[in-house]
């Protein structure tokens, strides 16, 4: 019997003698698994390569080279797929997962370990006497990837067949039906480009191998039927049609590494780098970053999380005059992709996030661009709540997220002391603070009889628990939301101390102060369930006061000022602990409420349903950890150990990742994006947090 498949995450800093973190999968059935998990490449600007540890295509998202192009163009699918096969002599098989139809009686090497260096993936394959390594990388602020293969052990030196199936479209576009169009193939020496004729302004997609001498044989040809699988159970349409102009072949010579690139950059900018020196910068790069992390970071999960979090920090290709305008006065734009694969730049997401992925990593300079960044977004006292794909101008559809603003800022102020950017922000800030208290977009404002703020206009849903099918919102909670009103007090006590430490100003501090005091009395008086010990999720809601039981109540003495009563702490906390806690954050609605789902699957009207009524969200462990530790400081090892999941977690879906979110009961899959921000940061920051 063949040993078992490891899928492992590999600690940058641990000794690879050691037995690694290792999920053990069926060697009977390795495919079923291999299937399952997936990996992630990104390139520092919304690009990136992902696929299935398999090679198999299951999502639409998968591919190569999924480029981040100016706007209104936005993330393109490039190169789809690689069709790989290894030849030695007259036996060929796939190294790829994926059904080729024109070969359909093909083998499949057998894949003996797969594992992430560093946050890069790596797979080994034996095939006959033969050892082939293939890595794949994507060169830092490039469009470019690198798959690169090693002959690392045999006596015969094989022959690679590297075979490109394209399908130039916007990465969430359709998949549907046959390749529309012609391709055009163009060689210049042993360097390839590919074009459309319908795409004039798209620019071609460029392939070459490097580090042996290759050729190419053209032999044009659709691919009919691929199947994606996953896209088929989330309800999309989910069979299509790619097409290829040929395929490369090269001898691999052992220890001499050979990498087929494929980049829409131009020729100067792909050959910059020498091809055998691309994996190595790269992982130079990223001993940077793991240097630069907070020193509780710098080994074991954490370490790991460093380099995921890596993924989501960007500088948004496209946005011209926006760069122009942080250029011209000594600043960068900066922007956080809130999960992969389909979410863009959000700006709660991007909040939340910002201690976890910027100042638990050390990435202080980028913390504050993407806090001046947004700043210069603010419209109406709002911070955009999304960028859509493809476009310069924000959406602002968000109540919490302006909110969270002022949290990410307070955080950033007090680990860096960047006093100036505090003060160059406080107009602006001042400005948010009153355009809250007079009432602004989508019924956001400060009701005067009890100073709390409602929200709610009819179609939108505004709070963090987002979900709409159609024109239905699912949880629209209209009304005084819990959350928003703990983070509404947190703003004005934070503005309350800026006015006096930076302005100087006694009366605006003191005007503050009052807002806040009515804020914590009202609060106190109105949300408190009695008749359950808990918190009501909204008050002075369109059907009254709702008291489901939700996790957004942590947040009320969770935050810097916690606007709970200190006597009620405890007993919020082990409710919550009891009812929500799960090993892989808190559940978004308790067992029992009659809208409760335990599981998020099907189309996208049932997952939206399940959304937040009960589906678990990995990112609410660190506001719960917060909590924790407020009420208990002296229990850092128990807090430690609400964190332990998320171990194997980083096993499971895309590899060295946390997912977006996990079903509400056992066995706890996996949903959503299956590498998220939030997820990443805050289980990296919790994890600091209670580092021994």
């Amino acid at each position: 019997m063949s040993p078992p498949i490891r899928i492992l995450g590999i600690d940058s800093t641990r000794n690879h003698d050691e037995q690694p973190r290792a999920c053990t999968v069926d060697p009977e059935a390795p495919s079923r698994p291999l299937v399952a998990h997936e990996w992630l490449v990104t390139n520092g600007l919304g690009g990136y390569a992902a696929g299935t540890v398999s090679g198999v295509i299951t999502r639409r998202f998968h591919g190569v080279l999924i480029a981040a192009l100016p706007a209104p163009r936005g993330r393109t699918m490039m190169l789809n797929h690689l069709g790989e096969r290894v030849i030695l002599g007259a036996r060929a098989m796939r190294i790829c997962g994926q059904e080729d139809p024109h070969r359909r009686d093909e083998p499949l090497a057998r894949c003996t370990d797969f594992r992430i260096e560093m946050g890069l993936p790596v797979w080994r394959y034996e095939i006959a006497d033969c050892v082939i390594e293939r890595r794949v990388v994507m060169p830092h602020r490039q469009n470019t990837t690198y798959v690169v293969y090693t002959l690392c052990a045999g006596g015969s030196e094989p022959e690679i067949e590297l075979e490109p199936w394209l399908h130039f479209r916007h990465h969430e576009g359709s998949v549907e039906g046959r390749v529309e169009g012609e391709y055009a193939l163009r060689l210049i020496g042993d360097r390839f480009e590919v074009s459309h004729e319908d795409e004039l302004d798209l620019p071609p997609l460029r392939m070459q191998v490097r580090g042996c001498e290759s050729a190419f044989r053209i032999e044009g040809k659709r691919i009919h039927d691929v199947r994606y699988h996953i896209e088929a159970s989330r309800g999309y349409d989910a069979v299509g049609a790619l097409y290829t102009p040929g395929y490369f072949r090269a001898r691999l010579k052992r220890g001499e590494p050979i990498a087929l690139v494929a980049s829409v950059e131009d020729w100067n900018v792909v050959h910059a780098v020498p091809h055998d020196q691309v994996v190595a910068r790269e992982r130079e790069r990223r001993a940077k970053l793991a240097a630069l992390a907070h020193p509780k970071a710098r080994e074991g999960l954490a370490a790991e999380l460093v380099q995921a979090a890596d993924q989501f920090l960007i500088t948004p290709a496209g946005r011209t005059e926006d760069a122009a305008r942080a250029y011209a006065s000594g600043d960068e734009i900066r922007t956080v992709i809130a999960g992969y694969h389909w979410f863009t730049d959000w700006g709660r997401d991007t909040m939340i996030s910002l201690e976890g992925l910027t100042l638990t990593t050390g990435r202080h300079n980028e913390a504050g661009y993407i806090l001046r960044t947004f700043a210069h977004y603010v419209r109406d006292g709002l911070i955009p709540n999304m960028f859509p794909e493809g476009k310069n101008l924000g959406l602002y559809h968000t109540a919490d997220a302006t909110l969270w603003f002022f949290h990410a800022l307070g955080r950033y102020v007090e680990v860096t002391n960047d006093r100036a950017t505090l003060r160059l922000l406080m107009p602006t800030l001042m400005d948010i603070v009153a355009q809250h208290m007079r009432g602004t977009r989508f019924g956001i404002g400060v009701d005067a009889d009890d100073g709390l703020l409602r929200q709610g206009a009819e179609g939108y849903q505004l709070t963090w628990m987002d979900a709409k099918v159609g024109d239905y919102v699912v949880t629209p909670r209209r009304g005084k939301a819990v959350e928003l009103n703990a983070l509404w007090y947190n703003t004005l006590r934070s503005m309350q101390r800026w006015a006096l430490d930076e302005l100087r100003d006694e009366g605006t501090a003191r005007h503050f102060a009052e807002h806040a005091d009515r804020a914590h009395a009202s609060f106190n008086a109105r949300f408190w369930y009695s008749e359950g010990g808990y918190l009501y999720d909204v008050v002075d809601g369109e059907s009254g006061d709702d008291a489901a039981f939700r996790p957004n109540q942590v947040l009320a003495f969770s935050l810097a000022h916690p606007v709970l009563e200190k006597s009620k702490w405890e007993t919020v906390l082990h409710k919550v602990q009891t009812r929500l806690l799960t090993p892989f954050g808190l559940r978004s609605l308790a067992p029992g409420h009659t809208d409760y789902k335990p599981r998020y699957f099907g189309d996208l009207r049932a997952r939206d349903l399940a959304y937040h009524q009960g589906t678990v969200w990995a990112w609410l462990i660190g506001p719960f950890v917060d909590a924790f530790l407020r009420v208990h400081p002296e229990r850092v090892v128990e807090a430690r150990s609400l964190l332990s999941g998320f171990g194997s977690a980083m096993n499971d879906a895309c590899v060295g990742n946390i997912s977006e979110i996990f079903d509400a009961e056992e066995p706890y899959v996996p949903r959503g994006c299956c590498a998220q921000a939030w997820s990443v940061a805050e289980v990296l920051r919790t994890l600091v947090k209670t580092a021994p």
